[in-house]
């Protein structure tokens, strides 16, 4: 049956930015569609890890500032998720953060802990998994792209650069993984109304200019992506890699 293929049971999926938001969202979609959860968060994912036991799966939370974790400290927490569950099969690279300046000022520092946190976490984590899910032939990568891998944005210049490197270090190692049962893809989120777009929502005249350029006609939620989450992580999914997802109620098209 063509709903079983998109079952998740007795698969592993390692979540990243779990503790709210976009992140959580992944996480609970995974779990009810089967698999159980390793959350890693620099702050308290507990929550999250309430809520993903309720689906009757079992979780599993670490700790990392991404910001500051060395490639030894990131692929430690893909070892020890292995160790703790026996396998990984699933890695949503969700993490993420903004810092927003007009670019002719914006400060070495934030270009430096937005590019450590949305890209090179990115890699070291999946390279590490990579790793597992070589050696099992099959794994699942999903990274989370934005409306910024397309296009430059307004006072963000290293969140359009880290998100354009997520999308062509997808493509990249989709490229290498394909043949070995391994696919990369990533979801690129439209404008969510997430803790990441809460200034832009608090600006009247920015969310209305915004919101007039969504056919869908409103903000999207950490619900509206969760079906692509599943779908990349499934058997459905098997024959789609290097692909980046756009779930954007329509912004794309406009």
């Amino acid at each position: 049956m063509i709903l079983d293929s998109f079952r998740l049971d007795g698969r592993v999926a390692v979540v990243t930015g779990s503790s709210r938001g976009l992140g959580r969202g992944a996480a609970l979609a995974l779990a009810e569609a089967g698999a159980d959860i390793v959350l890693i968060d620099r702050g308290d994912a507990s929550e999250t890890a309430r809520l993903v036991r309720d689906t009757g799966r079992r979780v599993h939370t670490l700790t990392r500032d991404f910001a500051e974790a060395d490639h030894l400290a990131l692929s430690g927490a893909i070892d020890e998720a292995v160790a703790t569950f026996g396998r990984i099969d699933i890695l949503v690279n969700n993490a993420g953060t903004i810092r927003r300046a007009p670019a002719a000022e914006h400060p070495v520092a934030d270009w430096e802990e937005v590019l450590a946190v949305n890209l090179d976490s990115v890699f070291h984590l999946s390279q590490a998994a990579g790793r597992h899910m070589l050696a099992q032939g099959s794994g699942r990568i999903i990274n989370v792209a934005s409306m910024l891998s397309f296009q430059g944005g307004i006072l963000v210049p290293g969140y359009t650069a880290s998100k354009h490197a997520v999308a062509g270090l997808t493509k990249a190692f989709a490229n290498e993984w394909a043949s070995s049962g391994v696919t990369v893809n990533a979801v690129a989120p439209g404008y969510m109304a997430t803790d990441n777009t809460a200034p832009l929502r608090a600006d009247e005249d920015r969310a209305a200019s915004i919101l007039s350029r969504i056919p869908a006609g409103r903000w999207g939620t950490p619900g509206d992506l969760q079906g692509a989450f599943v779908f990349l992580a499934s058997d459905a999914a098997a024959y789609v890699t290097g692909t980046i997802l756009p779930v954007d109620g329509g912004w794309l098209i406009r």
